[in-house]
């Protein structure tokens, strides 16, 4: 016990520390003066050097070796410091040290790169990014494949082969359904107009509000591209402002609430432990995909927003609150992944996870990307890439060296599909609840079945707890079906 008193204590400061480094990035997305970015990578890299040195101290081998769990929450815990640990030593502190740095300052040049829509501009710096990835790929990989030890980051467990089966499986269906609703003689109403801003982000507070967002532990800002920050008592969100789009606004912010909200739901206990964050990110994605779809885009709640809508914005065209439903879920083959309707999306993600595996892998050059990205975009949706922030500039995830995070967006899919099955048996009023802009019957139900546990369990281990079988993409295509024949009278 000893030992692992210690041990604790000593990843309570590492956590504590990294928390720190997450609201320095925070900082960076929101509040930061565009002049500050070289002096914020210099600071980035430091934070990282302190917490590399924490993770792969030499005690933290000792502990291990000398620790047992003196229950089974002990044991999750030494689980993933082991993991941790053996992860981190591969990796040399130089080289962790000298990611944060160009990832910090790949940040701002990627911002100002797509405001511009300058490639060029941007090219050297995600060359630079790429080739400190693959270093770090092949220091973890041990000669085993680079990209499956980037995506063991943000989903353990998981490689290339098995999500891409899933994905093969995935997209014949996706790509019917596309073609019968694109080619449905009914199609439902544009939203058309001018939202103003402040009467947008009022809206998305409230929107927050109804899907149980702690204002005493979050806040809500404005960012480039929407993301959550933060762990315990301070999880922050984002969101961004289109005038001639309220939707962005507001399923962004549904978005980030599902995340801020499964860093919050942890179990107290867990706090500044390993146990006290989400387990994976395609877990993550579940939360925030959730509680954006199959409850913020389902029927019941956007007839509650309708009447929101019409109190702010007076007559903004559709009048009809069913017609409303089939605008929110409008399918069209847009640019923006971020703004893609839930039939679409997969297929984003989809192309992005092959490019980006053949980027770790050496099979695509860096400077091939812009034509790879535009063919591949043309052939999969119909249309032609115009300017570079609707390409391969409108993700932030490459400049900050996030690879082979994408393809846990379309797990979140899988695994929210499956969740919301489970939702639906177990609460079988929530849509009465949602009508009334209050989702907290299933927001405490997710909280209740899935969130408390942080990371106790394994990724696909709490998902199965909390459906009671074991998850695949059979529930989401059957949800995606249904949805989208009865939206456009198929």
């Amino acid at each position: 016990m000893t030992a692992f008193n210690e041990l604790m204590a000593h990843q309570r400061e590492t956590e504590a520390l990294s928390q720190v480094a997450g609201r320095l990035g925070w900082d960076q997305e929101t509040m930061m003066p565009r002049g500050a970015s070289e002096q914020r990578s210099e600071e980035m890299a430091a934070m990282e050097g302190v917490l590399h040195a924490r993770r792969t101290d030499p005690r933290v081998g000792e502990w291990l070796s000398a620790a047992t769990g003196p229950d089974p929450v002990g044991e999750a815990q030494l689980r993933h410091i082991r993991r941790s640990y053996a992860r981190m030593t591969k990796v040399p502190a130089s080289l962790a040290q000298e990611i944060a740095r160009v990832t910090s300052m790949a940040q701002g040049i990627w911002a100002e790169a797509r405001a511009k829509d300058d490639v060029a501009a941007f090219l050297p710096t995600l060359g630079q990014v790429i080739a400190l990835r693959q270093q770090e790929a092949a220091a973890l990989a041990a000669g085993g494949d680079l990209y499956d030890a980037l995506i063991d980051d943000y989903e353990p467990g998981a490689t290339a082969a098995s999500i891409g089966a899933i994905f093969d499986r995935m997209r014949p269906r996706l790509v019917a359904l596309r073609e019968a609703v694109l080619g449905a003689s009914y199609q439902p109403p544009k939203l058309e107009g001018v939202f103003p801003k402040q009467a947008q982000l009022e809206l998305a507070r409230e929107v927050a509000t109804a899907f149980g967002y702690d204002w005493n532990r979050g806040r809500l800002d404005l960012a480039v591209h929407p993301f959550s920050s933060g762990s315990g008592d301070d999880a922050r969100i984002t969101t961004r402002v289109v005038e001639s789009d309220p939707f962005n606004c507001f399923y962004s912010t549904i978005h980030e609430v599902g995340h801020a909200c499964y860093e919050l739901g942890i179990d107290p206990a867990y706090r500044l432990t390993p146990l006290g964050a989400g387990v994976s990110m395609g877990v993550h994605e579940s939360q925030s995909r959730i509680y954006e779809n199959q409850m913020g885009r389902g029927r019941a709640f956007t007839g509650w927003l309708h009447g929101q809508m019409q109190a702010r914005f007076g007559d903004f065209g559709i009048a009809d609150p069913v017609a409303f439903y089939g605008t929110v879920n409008r399918v069209q083959p847009g640019f923006i992944r971020t703004e893609a309707d839930e039939v679409h999306y997969n297929l984003h993600i989809m192309m992005r996870f092959d490019l980006e595996r053949a980027l770790i892998r050496g099979d695509l050059a860096v400077a091939d990307l812009e034509g790879a990205w535009n063919d591949r975009f043309k052939a999969d949706f119909g249309v032609a890439v115009a300017r570079p922030s609707q390409g391969m500039l409108q993700d932030v995830h490459w400049s900050v060296g996030l690879f082979g995070y994408f393809p846990t967006y379309s797990l979140g899919n899988v695994y929210a599909g499956c969740l919301n099955t489970a939702l639906r048996a177990a609460v079988p009023a929530l849509d009465e609840d949602l009508a009334r802009g209050d989702a907290r019957s299933g927001t405490g139900w997710l909280r209740d079945n899935l969130q408390r546990h942080g990371g106790l369990y394994e990724p696909r281990e709490v998902i199965a707890r909390a459906c009671g079988f074991e998850p695949s993409e059979e529930p989401l295509l059957e949800y995606l079906e249904t949805k989208f024949r009865a939206i456009y009278r198929l």
